[in-house]
C-alpha cells in the first residue's frame, strides 16, 4: 500500500541528512505488509553542530525490507552527545558500528528519582543490517523487539458514498472539547460530515469571557474555563499523556493531528509532552478549519435542551435527534455525547429522560503552590535545571490512616492556579501552564478520593450535589466576588486560620482570602491532608514548607458519574447515543479524551456502514478509564 505522508504524518525525531524537497516516501515491506515509512540516516549528520537534544529535522527515504527494531530503557547521562547515544545503541545490540544504518527517537524521558543524578531514558527505533539475526540473538530480551506500526487506518473508506445515500442522517457531536473535536475530525476525515454542537463560544471569544472572571470577577455561565470551543483542557497545562489502554495507537493519531494543527513536533517523542494554553487556542482553531473544510458544520452558543428519543412498542429506545435551546431540532440517529465533566444541567436532563447512569468515585481537595525553585532543587538538586528536562514536576501518593488515598493531581510546573467555576456563587480551582512553564510557582491539586454511597448517597446525581455544596462553602469562605479561600501549610497543619500569607505569593485570580480551609472541606479530607503533607515532605524536601499556599477547592478532578455504554459504544438503554470522554466517565485528560473520541467516531462510522464493531475497538471501549 502506498500513500503520501503529510508533514506530521509518521514523524519521529532523529538525526539525518537533508534531502531534496522533491523526494517522496516510498513503501517498504515489513513482513507481508507494505508500509510507507520515513527513516533517518546518521552518518552524514556528523557535520551538524548540535547536541543529542536538538536533533536535525531532516529525513531520508528507505526501501529496507527488514523491520525496525525497537530498543527500550536505553539510559545515558544528562548532557550526552549524539555519538554517545549511537555508541550505546551499538553496544546494547552487540553489533558492529557500520551495521547500524539509522535510528529514530520514539520516546525520550528522564529519570530524576535520585536527586542530583538525572538520567536520560530513550526508546529507540533503529534500522540495522541483518535485523532478523539481531532479533533472534535478543529473543529473550524484552527491551529489544520489532517496532510496532503505529499509523492510523480508518475503519471505513466509503464514508463519502454513505453520506450521499437517500435519508442519510449526519452524526451529531455534542461538545467541542478534546473528545468531541477528535470524534468530529475523524468522522469528517471519513467523509461523514458531522454536525458539532457546542454550548459555549468560539475559542477566542471564550478566552475573553474567561479573562473577565479572572480580572473582573464577572462569570459567564456558558462561556468560561469549562464551556466553549476546546473544552476544559484549553485552560490547563495541556498535558498530552495518558494511562488508558490504547491497543490501536489512537494516542499517536491524536498527537499527529495536534502537530498538524500547530503543536511542536517534540510532543511526538518526549515522554510527558505538553503544549500550554496559548498554543492550544490556535490549535483548536486549526482543527475547526480542517473539520469545516471536510464538510463538517459547527453550531456555537447552541445548548442542547433535550435529547429526542423514540420508544418502540417493545420498549426499545433510540435517539432521533436533539432539541436546542432556541427550539431548533437537529435530526440524527447517531449522537456522540462529549459534554465534559461540568455539564451538570445536561446530566440532569439525561437522567430525567431515562438514560442509564451511575455515580462514580472522584476526588476533592485543594491546589498547593510552592516556588518552582524549591521543587527543582528537591528533584534535580539545582535551581537551574537543564533545558532538556525543564521545570521539575512531581507525583505523590499517600494512603492515610482513615483509609483515604491522597494524591497529587494535574501538577503544573511553572504555572498558575485559575478560577474554574461554571456556576454562579461557587468557587472551583484548577491549574494551568503556558508552554514555557516559566512562572515563579509550581502548583498541583492535592486531593482525596471520595466514593458513592459512603460520601454522597442518593443516586447518580448525588456527586454533583456534593461538589456544589463544597464549592458554595468555598465561595462564602472567600468572601464573594469569586475570591478563593487560602491558607498557608504551616497554619493548616497547626489547625489555625490564616490571617495573612507568607513569602509564597498565590497566583489565583481574581484573588484570595486568608482563612481556614477546614470550613470548606469535609472533615475526613482535612484529616487525610494533614497526615499526607508531612509524608510528602519526607519524599520531596520543602513540600510542607510553612509558607506554601493552599487554595480551595479542587472538586472537578473527574466526572462524578458514568453514563453506561455497551461494547458497541452505545448507551446500554438508548440506541444511537454514544457517551464519550471525560464527562461520560471514560477518560481523564486531553489525550485520553481524544482517544475515546476516536473510538466513538469509529463506532458510529461502523454502525452507519452496517458493519460490526471489531474486537480491538471493543477491547478499547471496555478498558477505557480515568488517568492523568
Amino acid at each position: 500500500m502506498e500513500r503520501e505522508l503529510s508533514a506530521a504524518g509518521d514523524m519521529r525525531r532523529a538525526w539525518g541528512t537533508r534531502i531534496n524537497a522533491t523526494c517522496r516516501p516510498r513503501p517498504i515491506r515489513v513482513g507481508m505488509i507494505w508500509q510507507a515509512r520515513r527513516t533517518r540516516a546518521m552518518g552524514d549528520c556528523r557535520s551538524h553542530a548540535h547536541s543529542c537534544h536538538t536533533p536535525c529535522r531532516s529525513i531520508i527515504v528507505s526501501m529496507d525490507p527488514f523491520p525496525m527494531i525497537r530498543l527500550t530503557e536505553l539510559r545515558l547521562p544528562l548532557g550526552h552527545d549524539r555519538a554517545a547515544l549511537e555508541q550505546a545503541i551499538v553496544e546494547r545490540l552487540d553489533i558492529a558500528p557500520d551495521a547500524l544504518e539509522g535510528f529514530e527517537i520514539f520516546r525520550r524521558g528522564h529519570d530524576a528519582r535520585r536527586r542530583g543524578r538525572v538520567v536520560m531514558v530513550y526508546t529507540i527505533d533503529c534500522r540495522v543490517r541483518d535485523a532478523d539475526v539481531v532479533l533472534a540473538a535478543h529473543a529473550q530480551d524484552r527491551n529489544v523487539v520489532v517496532a510496532p506500526d503505529t499509523r492510523y487506518r480508518m475503519c471505513i473508506y466509503d464514508g463519502a458514498r454513505l453520506a450521499t445515500r437517500p435519508g442519510y442522517s449526519r452524526p451529531v457531536v455534542v461538545g467541542a472539547g478534546p473528545c468531541g473535536l477528535m470524534a468530529a475530525l475523524v468522522l469528517a476525515q471519513m467523509g461523514l460530515r458531522p454536525i458539532i454542537v457546542e454550548r459555549g463560544k468560539v475559542v477566542r471569544e471564550r478566552t475573553v469571557d474567561t479573562f473577565a472572571l479572572w480580572r473582573k470577577s464577572v462569570l459567564n455561565p456558558e462561556s468560561n474555563v469549562q464551556f466553549g470551543e476546546g473544552g476544559a483542557g484549553t485552560f490547563s497545562d495541556g498535558k498530552l499523556y495518558s494511562q488508558v489502554s490504547d491497543p490501536r495507537h489512537y494516542g499517536r493519531k491524536v498527537l499527529e493531528e495536534f502537530v498538524r494543527a500547530g503543536a511542536p513536533e517534540e510532543i511526538l517523542y518526549i515522554s510527558h509532552p505538553h503544549v500550554g494554553t496559548f498554543r492550544l487556542v490556535s490549535m483548536v482553531e486549526h482543527i475547526r478549519a480542517q473539520i469545516e473544510a471536510l464538510g463538517g458544520e459547527y453550531r456555537f452558543d447552541a445548548h442542547v435542551d433535550e435529547l429526542l428519543i423514540d420508544v418502540a412498542a417493545d420498549g426499545a429506545r433510540h435517539v432521533t435527534g436533539v432539541r436546542l435551546g432556541d427550539g431548533q431540532v437537529i435530526a440524527a440517529t447517531h449522537v456522540i455525547l462529549a459534554i465534559g465533566h461540568s455539564a451538570r444541567d445536561t446530566f440532569a436532563r439525561l437522567h430525567a429522560s431515562g438514560v442509564e447512569m451511575v455515580a462514580k468515585p472522584f476526588s476533592i481537595g485543594v491546589r498547593i503552590e510552592h516556588p518552582q525553585s524549591v521543587i527543582d532543587v528537591a528533584r534535580y538538586g539545582t535551581r537551574t535545571p537543564d533545558p532538556v528536562v525543564g521545570a521539575a514536576d512531581y507525583r505523590l501518593v499517600h494512603h492515610a490512616s482513615n483509609g483515604r488515598a491522597v494524591y497529587s493531581f494535574c501538577m503544573c510546573p511553572g504555572g498558575t492556579v485559575v478560577a474554574a467555576t461554571s456556576e454562579e456563587g461557587q468557587v472551583v480551582t484548577n491549574g494551568m501552564s503556558q508552554y514555557s512553564r516559566a512562572e515563579r510557582n509550581a502548583n498541583a491539586g492535592i486531593v482525596v478520593g471520595v466514593t458513592p454511597d459512603v460520601d454522597y448517597p442518593g443516586g447518580p446525581l448525588a456527586g454533583i450535589a456534593f461538589q456544589r455544596h463544597w464549592e458554595r462553602q468555598a465561595f462564602l469562605a472567600g468572601g464573594g466576588r469569586y475570591f478563593a479561600p487560602a491558607q498557608t501549610v504551616g497554619d493548616f497543619l497547626a489547625g489555625r486560620p490564616s490571617t495573612s500569607l507568607g513569602d509564597v505569593v498565590p497566583s489565583y485570580r481574581p484573588g484570595v482570602t486568608p482563612t481556614d480551609l477546614a470550613a470548606c472541606l469535609p472533615d475526613f479530607v482535612v484529616a487525610a491532608l494533614r497526615e499526607a503533607l508531612p509524608a510528602f515532605e519526607r519524599k520531596l524536601e520543602g513540600f510542607a514548607m510553612a509558607d506554601a499556599v493552599m487554595t480551595g477547592v479542587e472538586t472537578r478532578t473527574s466526572s462524578p458519574l458514568r453514563i453506561l455504554r455497551g461494547v458497541d459504544g452505545q448507551s446500554v438503554n438508548t440506541g444511537g447515543l454514544y457517551p464519550a470522554g471525560e464527562g461520560a466517565g471514560y477518560a481523564g485528560g486531553i489525550l485520553s479524551a481524544g482517544i475515546d473520541g476516536i473510538r466513538m467516531a469509529e463506532a458510529v462510522a461502523l454502525s452507519l456502514a452496517g458493519r460490526p464493531v471489531d474486537g480491538l475497538v471493543r477491547k478499547g471501549m471496555v478498558q477505557a478509564s480515568e488517568a492523568r
